[in-house]
């Protein structure tokens, strides 16, 4: 992967200096400092980061997670974007199943290790999603589908409903799709990971 180390005098400087050896703007780059030296009598302050483009980090994730992949006994294809700082991976195996595992645990998994990896080396967070058929977006459908329709008999029947266990992203996709349904208010409930939404009727 392509990457420079800068030493300069100030941190504006060295990611200046960055921008350039890298041919990308700011907002195209990530780094990390290295070493920062405060400055003493008759020495002044340096800065040494490691920097990188975004578009270099996307060909870093797609190669650290072939080889895992590949470990699996998978044959892995990937599709890729960037927008607004968002790295969005989208993969395609000969197995897809493998890749989502039971309710998307492989998937999200993956997208820890991709997350820690560059934590490591860079000590940022990126927002990064990992995708396997568009598992996510129908994953998504299917909880919203299910929401409306749970909410439906719980209006109907006065009689409050629990949903499956699930993580914060889809008790929130659940919670959001209900925020203006008349008759039911919505409530997460138990410890993680059997944190659930309860669906409630309301008097109203």
């Amino acid at each position: 992967m392509k990457e420079v180390e800068i030493e300069a005098k100030s941190k504006e400087e060295a990611i200046r200096l960055a921008t350039e050896k890298l041919n990308a703007n700011e907002n195209e780059i990530i780094y990390t400092i290295k070493e920062e030296t405060s400055g003493r009598l008759f020495k002044s302050s340096t800065y040494n980061i490691k920097a990188t483009t975004l578009i270099n980090l996307v060909e870093e994730i797609k190669e650290y997670l072939k080889e895992i992949i590949t470990n699996l006994g998978l044959d892995v294809q990937f599709e890729s974007s960037i927008r607004e700082r968002k790295i969005t991976v989208a993969m395609y195996a000969d197995n897809n199943a493998i890749l989502i595992g039971k309710d998307g645990k492989t998937l999200k998994a993956l997208e820890i290790l991709v997350k820690q990896k560059i934590m490591n080396d860079y000590n940022v967070n990126i927002n990064i999603s990992l995708d396997v058929e568009n598992y996510k977006e129908k994953r998504i459908k299917n909880l919203e589908y299910l929401a409306k329709k749970v909410a439906r008999e719980v209006r109907s029947t006065k009689v409050e409903a629990s949903l499956e266990n699930m993580n914060s992203f889809e008790r929130r996709i659940v919670h959001n799709i209900l925020t203006n349904f008349k008759g039911i208010k919505t409530e997460s409930e138990g410890e993680e990971p059997n944190r659930h939404v309860i669906i409630k009727p309301t008097e109203n």
